[in-house]
């Protein structure tokens, strides 16, 4: 199992990434909407991980 700065090491990497997907997926919903809404679907993704694995951190921090 990872430690808890590894889980929250990949949480703001996922929270950069998710950022960055939403950003690009708005600057192309205008020129190429297909690739728009399958950064929005990964990021939606990714998304759901980020909450599962704050809750994970959470349950850590309160055990610990």
């Amino acid at each position: 199992m990872p430690s808890l700065a590894q889980m929250n090491g990949s949480l703001h990497i996922h929270q950069f990434y998710i950022g960055k997907l939403r950003a690009k997926q708005e600057q192309l919903y205008e020129s190429d909407p297909e690739l728009a809404q399958l950064l929005d679907n990964v990021a939606e993704v990714l998304s759901e991980h980020l909450v599962t694995l704050a809750d994970e951190i959470a349950e850590l921090e309160y055990e610990g």
